[in-house]
């Protein structure tokens, strides 16, 4: 087993690294740009170093930094997280070469499988269907629309190395083909380096579905059952759960042999998680993340299996300990990805200093998140504070669960979207199930008001006061207030905006 490992990420992901580590009795090392100086993974790591300023959102990035990091604090093994780094090849072939064990799959492995055009190759080869589409990346707009007359508009433009929606465009007539092609190429090439794009057809309001898979360096590989992934804004996740509400056992089992087969296939080792489309009765694969996933809590709720701890394991050339007839899916685990952003106001990202802070709880609740009250939200990064996640015996109770643990959960300094959530798991057609990739931007369209702003609910606002006045109390004693004058003023001001504030929490 390993001694040290470098994390080499940030947020959340570290901070769930760091505590895999402590269980495992292996010294967790963190990285820092001056931003995150006082985060709180660098807080629970057993040592820190810093890597670069805090105004670059590349410190991270940095490759030979992290291997300086790695080789002065003695690390044997480096963990990506996820994220853009987690997916370069680059990453894995210099701990190679540094003598450091990468917890992830080969470079060899990563280029087969993060490339989608080779990843389509791969799955074709493979007998595992695909999206009609490009099978090679489109050098010339003219190729581009021949292929479009071939298979129909609407048709997306993706980018070869892309991921998260960036590098893509929906193409709905070809009148539209030339600017979309401009504008994919150039988000491109400036998140990824990469302005390579292909084609596919654009399947209208499919179920987007995940299959996790583990692969030991021992030829074991199974699948951890699926992910529903469908709740997205702008092709960017919003809400997961496991299992799917539409997936029943032939399914599962269906598409979790396609993802097996396909890694064997990649010689894939470690953590994946292989992405389908699901319309029509059929599933074809999508793409590959060559890495652990933001939404792997679910998995781990449903299955009893703690996957980071795995990755480490398999790193350092354990055998997975089970096999495809030992997992089993019990219950239902539902999943809300909590931003500093405000939704209310086109979901500007919303950096500051958190105030106070009230934290869900009961059963069945969990949080995984990396901030604290009095540390600042930095506008340097993406701004994701951490993940909410309710288990139940089927969907019902796990929905219900996390319906009271947005009720209680409060952040004061900053806006979140939690009141969107809110919104989400009140509403009809979510809990019946009925959801596509499209369904929460027409949702959100729906529901707009004049000028853009999504209808707010009351109990949000009241929520949001609570933890204001939380908030006052607490800065106030923190600070070491002269007189009740202050507090006394404070509580006036809100009071005017609700009620019940003098029966609001003050912790």
């Amino acid at each position: 087993m390993f001694r040290r490992i470098l994390i080499a990420n940030r947020g959340e992901i570290a901070v769930r690294i760091a505590r895999a580590c402590r269980e495992l009795g292996i010294g967790a090392v963190a990285v820092f740009s001056e931003a995150d100086r006082a985060s709180l993974h660098v807080r629970l790591a057993d040592e820190a170093y810093p890597i670069g300023p805090a105004a670059s959102r590349e410190s991270y990035l940095r490759i030979d930094k992290l291997m300086q990091v790695a080789r002065s604090a003695g690390c044997d093994a480096l963990h990506p997280g996820y994220g853009f780094l987690a997916e370069n090849p680059a990453l894995p072939r210099a701990c190679v070469q540094a003598g450091i064990a990468f917890i992830g799959p080969t470079a060899e492995a990563m280029e087969q499988l993060g490339s989608k055009t080779a990843a389509r190759q791969l799955a074709r080869r493979a007998g595992v269907p695909t999206v009609p589409g490009a099978m090679d990346p489109i050098e010339r707009i003219e190729d581009a629309r021949e292929l479009a007359r071939e298979i129909g508009f609407p048709a997306l433009l993706k980018a070869v190395a892309g991921g998260g929606g960036k590098g893509m465009r929906l193409v709905s007539s070809e009148n539209e083909l030339a600017a979309a092609w401009r504008d994919a190429g150039s988000e491109a090439l400036n998140a990824f380096g990469d302005a390579r794009l292909y084609l596919e057809k654009y399947l209208d309001r499919p179920r987007h579905i995940e299959i996790q898979i583990l692969a030991d360096q021992h030829g074991r590989a199974v699948h951890l059952g699926e992910r529903e992934c469908s709740v997205q804004r702008r092709h960017q996740k919003v809400i997961e759960e496991a299992p799917s509400p539409v997936v029943d056992v032939a399914l599962r089992e269906a598409m979790g042999e396609a993802a097996v087969k396909l890694a064997r296939a990649a010689g894939y080792t470690n953590a994946g998680t292989f992405e389908f489309l699901f319309a029509g009765g059929h599933f074809y694969f999508l793409e590959v993340n060559t890495r652990l996933q933001v939404e792997h809590a679910v998995t781990e709720e449903v299955t009893g299996l703690d996957l980071v701890k795995l990755q480490i394991r398999m790193a350092a050339g354990e055998p997975l300990p089970f096999a495809q007839e030992d997992v089993a899916l019990r219950g239902h685990a539902i999943e809300c990805r909590l931003y500093a952003e405000d939704p209310d106001n086109h979901f500007f990202p919303s950096p500051g200093k958190i105030l106070g802070r009230r934290v869900p709880a009961g059963p069945g609740i969990r949080l995984d998140d990396g901030v604290y009250p009095g540390w600042t939200v930095p506008n340097d990064y993406d701004p994701i504070l951490g993940k909410l996640i309710a288990w139940g015996s089927d969907r019902g109770e796990a929905v219900a669960r996390l319906r009271c643990a947005l009720e209680e959960y409060s952040i004061a300094g900053i806006k979140t979207n939690v009141g969107l959530f809110r919104r989400i798991l009140a509403d009809e057609e979510f809990a019946r199930g009925a959801i596509h990739t499209r369904w929460l931007d027409e949702h959100l369209l729906a529901t707009a008001a004049p000028g853009g702003a999504a209808a707010r609910d009351g109990r949000e606002t009241a929520a949001e006061d609570a933890a204001l006045l939380a908030a006052v109390f607490w800065h106030l004693q923190k600070n070491g207030a002269s007189s009740g004058a202050e507090e006394k003023s404070s509580r006036w001001k809100l009071a005017g905006r609700h009620e019940q504030l003098d029966r609001a929490p003050r912790g």
